[in-house]
């Protein structure tokens, strides 16, 4: 096992990353869990809160994009770091991690294309 294989850990409140800042890494929560955020005129909106197994992130290593949202630890959370070429090695020794990204990617698309679908038909009543 490489050295950091272990991840980080993350008092409560800690900062992963800030929506709007460069990302080139994705993350998997190893324990703990943390709150994903979208801060819009100064003020914070929760989207969600994930824990151990879930990913985040992963779009940084796809597409070089600002981080579309703020994560932050809930309680003490360990979470690992994969950056691209990380992320391709695991790949490569265990391709069933591909699989399961793309079935997270692919469950949070549905959820969100049924939100969406919520809000366009209250909008119109």
């Amino acid at each position: 096992m490489e050295t950091g294989a272990l991840g980080k850990t993350y008092p409560d409140g800690a900062l992963i990353f800030r929506q709007g800042e460069a990302g080139d890494c994705m993350y998997v929560i190893q324990a703990g869990h943390v709150d994903v955020l979208h801060e819009r005129e100064g003020q914070e909106v929760l989207l969600t809160t994930l824990g151990a197994g879930d990913i985040f992130g992963e779009i940084a290593i796809f597409r070089q994009e600002a981080r579309s949202a703020t994560v932050r630890a809930r309680g003490e959370a360990r979470v690992l770091t994969l950056d691209k070429r990380a992320f391709l090695r695991r790949v490569h020794e265990d391709p069933s991690l591909a699989y399961r990204i793309l079935q997270k990617m692919s469950n949070r698309i549905r959820e969100l294309s049924t939100e969406l679908a919520q809000l366009k038909a209250g909008s119109h009543g």
